[in-house]
């Protein structure tokens, strides 16, 4: 008996061992706090970032942090520790909300976007104003417009985990995929890929695949628009794919000086996931000025501009999101 006992305690020890083995890789299984309802390989998490993702929403936490009966409020975040794109202008001073000269073309528009499509914005490149998750729980979402390289410090990558562990939401625009490129956790939050590099900007026909999003449901099945196309690597995971470019309307073809790693001619530009308890909405696209101000369809600004205010609106929790 006694060593019938020892056998059964040394067995319950080694699957406890097991078991924490598995919560310390991929994280907690699903709890009513956390939505629940999670199955295989979901309950426990990617086993690549160690978070609940994919199309799924009971990956999603709904801890009712963010009440929209008092409106939308999303923050853009625009620092730049790299490469910065022209449409961005000039660094913006510290602090919340400071001035934006012409030049900030990016920032003023989305903005703009804001006042058209009732959602309220403020904009910062002051790392220290995302230092606090109590302080990004102000907002609906997080937009990240063409930030580069590390543009977080770890007190402000802390504190944007638990925003979004909280169900905050998150929008990537155009260079926000060439930012902390050294930590997983945000390339998962990208969809489990990252900018390689791209090709020459140019003239294309961006293909709307996904008609049913709050995104996309507005666009027509094929649109001109002219960016940089960029290569990503690797080919975007457990996402739901919204737009993609037609790789053969691009006259210059889209191989930047490293190849072509990520994907093939199947080339996405927009698509949505759920990610550790969150919202994700991303595009590639964003290069040019034009994009962010026209009015026009013939170059396919004010399709973009629809596309990124369907996003941020879903990302916030303010309409559908990721259908």
């Amino acid at each position: 008996m006694k060593r019938r006992s020892a056998t059964v305690l040394t067995a319950l020890a080694s699957a406890s061992a097991a078991a924490l083995a598995t919560v310390l890789a991929y994280g907690m299984p699903a709890s009513a706090h956390d939505g629940g309802g999670r199955t295989g390989a979901q309950q426990l998490g990617d086993p690549q970032y160690g978070v609940c993702r994919g199309l799924d929403s009971g990956c999603y936490h709904n801890w009712g942090n963010f009440d929209l009966s008092k409106g939308i409020k999303v923050l853009v975040y625009s620092r730049t520790a790299g490469p910065r794109h022209a449409n961005l202008g000039p660094a913006l001073g510290p602090g919340l909300n400071p001035p934006l000269a012409d030049a900030n073309v990016a920032q003023k528009a989305l903005v703009k976007l804001g006042q058209q499509n009732g959602f309220a914005v403020d904009w910062t490149e002051d790392v220290t104003q995302l230092a606090s998750p109590n302080t990004l729980f102000k907002y609906n979402a997080v937009i990240f417009l063409s930030t580069s390289r590390d543009a977080l410090d770890d007190s402000a990558q802390t504190s944007l985990r638990q925003y979004i562990r909280g169900g905050g939401g998150f929008v990537a625009i155009h260079n926000a995929f060439g930012t902390e490129y050294n930590w997983p956790w945000y390339e998962g939050l990208l969809g489990g890929t990252n900018y390689y590099d791209h090709g020459p900007a140019q003239a294309g026909t961006v293909q709307t695949v996904e008609r049913n999003d709050v995104s996309t449901k507005n666009l027509p099945n094929r649109w001109a628009f002219t960016d940089e196309w960029y290569n990503l690597d690797p080919f975007p995971s457990n996402v739901r794919f919204l737009a993609k470019v037609d790789e053969s309307s691009l006259a210059q073809g889209v191989t930047g000086s490293m190849g072509h790693p990520g994907h093939g001619a199947n080339h996405p530009v927009a698509w949505c996931q759920y990610y550790d308890g969150g919202r994700s909405w991303v595009t590639t696209l964003g290069h040019e000025d034009w994009a962010f101000t026209n009015t026009s369809t013939s170059d396919g600004a004010r399709y973009f501009q629809s596309l990124i205010v369907g996003g941020i609106k879903s990302a916030a929790g303010a309409a559908p999101f990721c259908r």
